[in-house]
């Protein structure tokens, strides 16, 4: 079984498209090279609290998630991938 290619510039030609991560809609605004993976940020407009260091809250922010590419093995993509609602 051989390992499946998908390049760094194949994931980078993703940023800006709208998905819907677990029923979430979100944007994908950014490729981690290690992994790979993806990061999607929340489109909802209701904010979460984020808390600081001390767990106080005092700012509302844009959820953030990061989706593995491919499996440890990098033999198939990650299920979280393949869950992704692409357009």
């Amino acid at each position: 079984m051989s390992e499946l290619r998908i390049t760094l510039q194949q994931l980078r030609g993703m940023i800006g498209l709208h998905v819907v991560h677990q029923g979430i809609p979100c944007q994908i605004i950014e490729v981690l090279d290690d992994g790979p993976a993806i990061v999607l940020q929340s489109c909802n407009p209701n904010k979460p609290v984020q808390s600081n260091q001390h767990g106080e809250g005092n700012r509302r922010v844009q959820e953030t998630f990061t989706v593995p590419v491919l499996t440890r093995d990098k033999y198939e993509f990650h299920p979280q991938y393949l869950a992704l609602e692409l357009p």
